[in-house]
């Protein structure tokens, strides 16, 4: 049995595709590379926080607040 998602977790579903590929684009990593540092430091739980207002952000703006995030919790790239 298949059950549909709800509009708002399909929107956000839908914004974290797009933007952990934008994110790993920017940064040269591959996607998975990209997930478990995004995880790793901070990046991940501030997203999943956030999505809300981070999409209606342009992309280059929230990829740079990731890494930000990122960064403020000893991200290195």
């Amino acid at each position: 049995m298949t059950e549909k998602l709800d509009k708002e977790t399909s929107d956000k579903v839908s914004f974290i595709t797009f933007i952990v590929p934008e994110f790993a684009a920017a940064y040269k990593m591959n996607i998975q590379d990209a997930y478990f540092y995004l995880k790793k430091y901070g990046g991940w739980d501030f997203l999943n926080e956030h999505w809300g207002a981070l999409h209606t952000a342009n992309p280059f703006h929230t990829v740079d607040y990731l890494y930000k995030i990122c960064y403020k919790n000893g991200g290195q790239r």
